[in-house]
């Protein structure tokens, strides 16, 4: 809502464009075809598409302001979470099946956001402000949790002996989904009850009024973010033949699509991790960008797994040694990032830089 109590037309502009495209998909048996009008197709599927995720998370922050915490944090996780499985179980599932998805979109999340947008926000704040500080103890949990969660679902089925290859058999894939939702809903627990005070710079009660939302425009609401994840999962198969079609079109790697489905789901957070740092907020910037990393494979790694095994699908979970690499590396830079409790340009360009080797390493192996 705006400050007038208003909604933005966005808001209910591309939830409703979103189901009469779909609508008209189905109709007309409209889909993206090379020979035809396929560049039309796929501008306006990922212009719909962009817009109809950007509202369902505006609609989740307005229904998070009402209800409060832990439960409007639980909200906001759970709409992108949605967002996210649909895109790659689709893709998973898709007319090239594709097992290794859930892995590259992870790994393309911690990426993207620990040296992507971490790097961009540090380097924005830095050159605007010199210098930036934010809670050590906030970040240092948010590591903890990343490397551990990291590990066992992106390095750890490399050297297990039950199968062959990069993979968990079904008891050690259901035992390890089971630990990182224990270890994410501790973690949130942590982060929005018992510590509060860890992630906010100043006082933990120095929040300022909440914002009022009628309870016509919370239901309203509701309502929408409702129709913008199911439009968004309805959309998803119609986005598959796109990213497929744009892979092969340019000769990328299978890990293309992961890269792609990652940057759409994180797009509308990394626009609000920079507008914090460039406000001074480098603390919320951070919140939102290590935030989504941990909900990635908290919540979306035993979703996914739960699906595979419920369709007897494989998953493929293990890095190669190339990723392994870079995983590890992001770690080590993180950990001296975050480590004193204040920013400058250099950190951040470090860390855009190993985005830059991330992203090359992706088209060039």
């Amino acid at each position: 809502m705006s400050a007038d109590g208003s909604m933005p037309r966005s808001s209910w502009m591309f939830p409703a464009l979103a189901v009469l495209f779909f609508v008209a998909t189905v109709m007309f048996g409209l889909s993206y075809r090379p020979d035809g009008p396929g560049l039309a197709f796929a501008v306006a599927l990922l212009a719909i598409l962009l817009g109809t995720v950007f509202a369902a998370v505006h609609h989740a922050e307005v229904i998070a302001e009402r209800i409060g915490e832990p439960y409007g944090t639980l909200l906001l996780t759970l709409a992108v979470t949605v967002i996210e499985v649909a895109l790659i179980a689709t893709l998973m599932l898709g007319d090239t099946p594709n097992s290794a998805l859930a892995r590259d979109t992870v790994f393309a999340v911690v990426m993207i956001v620990c040296n992507g947008l971490v790097g961009v926000c540090i380097l924005v704040g830095g050159l605007k402000f010199r210098e930036q500080q934010f809670r050590v103890s906030g970040a240092s949990l948010y590591l903890c949790v990343l490397i551990v969660l990291a590990t066992i679902t992106l390095i750890l089925p490399n050297y297990t002996k039950a199968t062959p290859g990069p993979l968990y058999s079904e008891l050690q894939l259901a035992f390890v989904s089971v630990v990182t939702i224990v270890l994410y809903c501790v973690f949130l627990y942590t982060q929005t009850i018992r510590h509060r005070d860890y992630f906010i710079v100043g006082r933990a009660n120095d929040d300022g009024p909440p914002a009022l939302v009628s309870a016509g425009g919370l239901a309203l609401s509701l309502v929408l973010l409702l129709v913008s994840l199911l439009a968004v999962v309805l959309l998803a198969k119609k986005f598959s033949l796109v990213i497929e079609a744009g892979a092969a079109a340019i000769g990328a790697p299978p890990a293309f699509a992961g890269v792609v489905v990652a940057l759409l789901i994180l797009l509308p957070e990394s626009v609000a991790a920079i507008s914090a740092a460039r406000s001074d907020d480098l603390q919320k910037s951070i919140n939102l960008a290590l935030g989504s990393s941990l909900a990635t494979i908290g919540l979306t790694v035993p979703a996914v797994a739960a699906a595979t095994v419920f369709l007897h699908k494989s998953l493929v979970l293990g890095l190669g040694a190339q990723e392994t690499v870079l995983l590890i590396l992001t770690i080590l830079v993180s950990m001296l990032t975050f480590g004193t409790g204040r920013t400058n340009v250099l950190f951040g360009l470090v860390h855009v830089l190993v985005f830059a080797v991330f992203v090359f390493l992706v088209f060039a192996p």
